[in-house]
């Protein structure tokens, strides 16, 4: 019998607490088990779920997955709480420990996480483990729940690997296609439990998040005629939103599309003469009052109507000739970007309604040599953007948003050397270096203060893939090593 079916078992009396119903998908510890309940209550030791039948099931709450329990919990301290204070839902709170995709639950390279090290011993954080079989590639980390997950190629192919949490150690891995090493970051989905990975040729597969299961495929230059701005392969990490899965397949005919993200059946598509796919993310505007999808292809900045896909405008000036990286930066109706190389740039836009489209503003564009992102991000903090300036360089800087003025790091070069991949939580930013050197930055417009660095335990060539932080530790991936470091404060 599973382990549900005996929990199911198990009655006791009333609950100490009782919520709205919210409904979910539930699983057990084992992982091999599932069912569709609203949450009703929990007393401290016991779980209490309302089946579609209108039955009610009663199980100890060690029997659930750890997403699951993480959720219980924090939705009974959101319950409890007293009413004179803001009350973060149950998914804001389990966006602190887990980091379902690339940049994070909002896809902005924060972390809301608290309780952290403000400053970083001589050597660096305590190291907890390392581990082996993630395969080559530059992919950063989706984690959820007690797993990990990311891309590598391994034996010739690539695959979608899932790990511990608690070692790194490898539970699943699953082919995702041919190609060189892979570049994209998985994307969760952690209430339908799947996960998408895109190989660099451009094949994009939904697995189970469990078991690693095929649900289904596609393939971008064959299904949608898709094609890259340049030679080092498709690069994004596909968006989720509500029940579709926003991707670039970059064509004439499909520069971005919206999937159904269980079957992978087309929603809708959006045409772009010689539209072809950059190397950043999609991201969620609602500037002007309308729902758009924000992102940087090969032929510039776009935005893209949600509801139906039609093209809402384009700014082409930002964009370079070689490779179009950094995810865009989105502020109410104010749209911020950037590239690297010799043609590249950053600028911010204004976004206003005009009918049923939008209509951009220039506020300030900034040539190659003023300022630039290569490839490690940039992060918007009460007004401010914090980035590594210069095609590879990463020299440290803070920029004010809304003037484009330069507030502290002209000339600044930080401790590592070439560009600097970023994350940021509780008030100081994690700069990784493309040689490897980790630096602990403090996100202060007052100047630029640096409270610690370190080389990591391996540095198997350019440290090129984007740092995580999640539940108190901090993890660097690097090619088929992964080390998860402890940065919480007082552990």
């Amino acid at each position: 019998m599973s382990p549900l079916r005996i929990a199911y078992s198990f009655c006791l009396g009333m609950l100490l607490f009782a919520s709205p119903a919210s409904a979910r998908t539930w699983t057990d510890s084992t992982g091999a088990y599932k069912i569709e309940a609203d949450f009703v209550g929990f007393d401290g030791s016991i779980v209490q779920l309302k089946k579609a039948d209108g039955s009610i099931s009663r199980l100890p709450i060690a029997r659930l997955s750890h997403r699951d329990q993480v959720w219980v919990r924090a939705e009974m301290k959101r319950q409890t709480m007293p009413t004179d204070k803001p009350a973060a839902s149950a998914a804001e709170a389990m966006a602190s420990t887990d980091w379902p995709g690339w940049r994070g639950p909002q896809r902005d390279g924060i972390s809301r996480e608290q309780g952290l090290l403000k400053e970083w011993p001589s050597g660096g954080p305590p190291l907890l483990w390392s581990s082996r079989g993630l395969g080559n590639g530059f992919s950063s980390l989706a984690i959820a729940g007690d797993k990990i997950y990311t891309m590598g190629k391994k034996g010739g192919q690539v695959q979608l690997v899932c790990a511990s949490r608690d070692d790194g150690r490898v539970i699943w891995e699953t082919p995702v296609g041919d190609g060189s090493d892979p570049n994209c970051t998985p994307t969760l989905d952690v209430e339908a439990d799947l996960v998408y990975g895109l190989s660099h040729a451009g094949d994009l597969l939904c697995a189970s998040a469990s078991d690693g299961e095929v649900v289904w495929r596609k393939n971008f230059p064959n299904d949608f005629g898709g094609r890259m701005m340049s030679m080092w392969g498709y690069s994004e990490s596909p968006l989720i939103d509500g029940d579709r899965l926003i991707c670039t397949p970059g064509s004439d005919r499909a520069v971005m599309a919206a999937l159904d993200k269980k079957t992978g059946d087309v929603i809708w598509q959006t045409p772009m003469q010689e539209g072809t796919a950059g190397y950043a993310s999609p991201v969620i505007s609602h500037a002007g009052g309308i729902k758009q999808y924000v992102n940087l292809v090969g032929k510039g900045l776009i935005g893209i109507r949600a509801a139906d896909g039609e093209p809402l405008w384009h700014y082409p000036r930002v964009a370079n000739t070689t490779a179009n990286v950094p995810t865009p930066l989105v502020d109410g109706n104010f749209v911020f970007c950037s590239s690297g190389y010799g043609d590249g740039g950053s600028a911010l836009l204004e976004l206003k309604k005009q009918g049923r489209t939008i209509r951009y503003r220039e506020v300030y564009y900034k040539d190659n040599r003023t300022l630039q992102n290569h490839h490690g991000g940039m992060i918007l903090i009460d007004g401010k953007i914090y980035m590594g300036h210069g095609h590879n360089q990463g020299f440290p800087r803070c920029v004010d948003l809304r003037s484009g003025r330069t507030v502290w790091g002209e000339g600044q070069r930080g401790p590592g050397k070439g560009s600097a991949a970023i994350v940021a939580a509780d008030g100081h930013l994690v700069f990784r270096y493309e040689d490897g050197v980790v630096a602990l930055i403090e996100a202060n417009p007052g100047g630029y203060q640096l409270k610690g660095e370190f080389k990591p335990a391996s540095v198997n060539g350019k440290a090129w893939a984007h740092p995580v932080i999640a539940g108190k530790r901090l993890y660097l991936r690097d090619q088929d090593e992964l080390h998860c470091y402890d940065i919480g404060a007082g552990s």
